[in-house]
């Protein structure tokens, strides 16, 4: 069914390091990090808690002599058991992740046959920002799994749109070139974010003046994000090259795809019945080949020592990384009970670290290597894990001492995260049409890492009701990830591994 031929087809010659092309590219990180900032980090947890609080009771701290609100939380009940709501709101995570492993293997492969990975982003940005809108509809406990099933398709919109905007790297760039557009992607997203949390804040604390009034300006900002991501997204769209053009070597009128085709006769193929069935028999072929690819992709990557030392840190580092950055917003309202202005104020501190970050390791990565900058990043956050657990509600200093954890994260998250896809992107073949298939791997090993993170950190939380014991157990997966990266042997900067 699928024509060898059709995997390899070359992109076109003047597309690497072509400034427009590149522009567009790093343009999409402006449109789809709002969903990160807004949605991941920062309102969206923030409301969701305060949708979730029975009510706030007074405690009495004898030792410094003062009253403290303590949140008093509803359970959530699912299939008959009742749960914390920050566990099922890891939960949730952990099912859109899940959804994410299952889908990337099989939608990018079927984006290297047909040549057209940029509809597989449009398709997932499109999901996305419609997602983030949805979630204008959550107005309480009444009808929280709404909240929460619009918070899963978000998060697969996301994570989905990402296994094929990454791919786009090393096909558009040069190695030489791929730190500074990974980082740029990074910088533009970080400030594109911060743009628009600030107008959602404004209106949130400033322009509403009553609690019904901010609830609803919070759905309005909902609103905004998603219209964000989806306006801006058209110059990426607009501009990024579409490989391929196989047409011949596909079934006739892909019916699943092009939802014009589903209503028409085809009477030239047949009936409507053959097509349909032709289709399905093509896309069985393509899930067979898609899994089949990637565990023939992952046994290349592991057959290369340097790959697999690296993608194992990489998998590690992860689990504590990503799980930190989806449960933070939480940890800063649940266990140190900072009000909604100055936990947001803090989150868009460690986003303008971020883009500093970002910048700074790219340019200390020329000077040490990629090794040596991730390894120095990865005990950052082991620090800042160690120094989370520590902290006590109850010490008159805690709220200074969260800005300390927050200041060392917000600088090495975004140095971190660029560091990783551009290391990773140098090690593969140039010029190849699978880079979908490698970055799918890639995608998928970071979704493993993040569905093992967030079950680990949610059970934690069930069991113990205790975020900071959960961030402890972080460290052991970070300390994993440091070991495996100092086993790498070559300055990964300029050296490259042929696959």
């Amino acid at each position: 069914m699928l024509d060898p031929e059709t995997r390899n087809l070359k992109p076109e010659n003047n597309i690497k390091n072509n400034p427009k092309i590149m522009k567009a590219w790093a343009f999409y990180d402006w449109a789809n990090s709002v969903y990160s900032l807004v949605i991941t980090s920062t309102i969206f947890p923030i409301y969701y808690s305060i949708l979730t609080t029975k009510y706030e009771k007074k405690e009495y701290l004898a030792d410094q002599k003062r009253w403290i609100d303590v949140p008093v939380r509803h359970d959530i009940t699912l299939f008959g058991e009742t749960y914390h709501p920050d566990a099922v709101y890891g939960y949730s995570l952990t099912v859109s992740f899940f959804i994410v492993v299952l889908l990337s293997p099989f939608l990018s492969s079927l984006a290297d046959t047909i040549g057209n990975k940029k509809s597989f982003l449009q398709f997932f940005c499109y999901l996305g920002a419609t997602s983030c809108m949805g979630l204008a509809m959550f107005t309480g406990m009444n009808n929280v799994f709404l909240g929460l099933l619009f918070s899963i398709t978000a998060s697969v919109g996301f994570w989905g749109s990402l296994v094929f905007y990454n791919s786009f790297l090393p096909d558009i760039a040069t190695v030489e070139k791929q730190d500074a557009l990974s980082a740029k992607g990074y910088v533009y997203g970080y400030i594109g974010s911060v743009i628009l949390v600030i107008i959602c804040l404004i209106l949130i604390m400033v322009v509403a003046e009553t609690p019904k009034e901010k609830l609803i300006y919070t759905r309005v900002s909902f609103l905004f994000t998603g219209a964000w991501w989806f306006g801006f997204s058209q110059y990426t769209f607009k501009h990024l090259p579409q490989f391929g053009n196989v047409k011949d070597k596909l079934p006739k009128d892909l019916v699943l795809l092009n939802y014009k085709n589903i209503f028409k006769s085809h009477e030239e193929h047949g009936g409507f019945f053959d097509v349909l069935k032709d289709n399905i028999s093509f896309y069985i072929d393509v899930a067979k080949q898609s899994f089949k690819e990637l565990f023939k992709v992952g046994n290349q990557l592991f057959a290369n020592t340097n790959l697999k030392f690296f993608l194992s840190s990489f998998f590690f580092y992860s689990v504590g990384m990503q799980t930190i950055f989806l449960m933070a917003t939480l940890f800063g309202k649940s266990e140190i009970n900072l009000d909604q202005g100055r936990l947001i104020g803090t989150l868009l501190v460690i986003q303008i670290e971020a883009i500093i970050g970002a910048i700074i390791f790219s340019r200390l990565s020329k000077k040490i290597g990629n090794k040596n900058v991730i390894s120095i990043a990865v005990i950052l956050w082991i620090v800042a894990c160690l120094w989370a657990y520590f902290l006590n509600k109850e010490n008159p200093t805690v709220e200074y001492q969260f800005y300390g954890v927050a200041a060392i994260v917000g600088l090495v998250m975004g140095g971190l995260q660029a560091m990783s896809r551009s290391t990773y992107s140098k090690l593969l073949p140039e010029d190849s049409m699978d880079n979908t298939t490698y970055f799918s791997f890639y995608d998928v090993l970071e979704k493993l890492a993040i569905i093992l993170g967030t079950f680990i950190f949610a059970t934690l939380i069930e069991h113990f009701n205790n975020m900071r014991i959960a961030a402890l157990a972080m460290v052991i997966f970070f300390f994993a990830g440091l070991m495996l990266i100092r086993f790498v042997k070559i300055n990964m900067l300029a050296d490259r591994d042929t696959l």
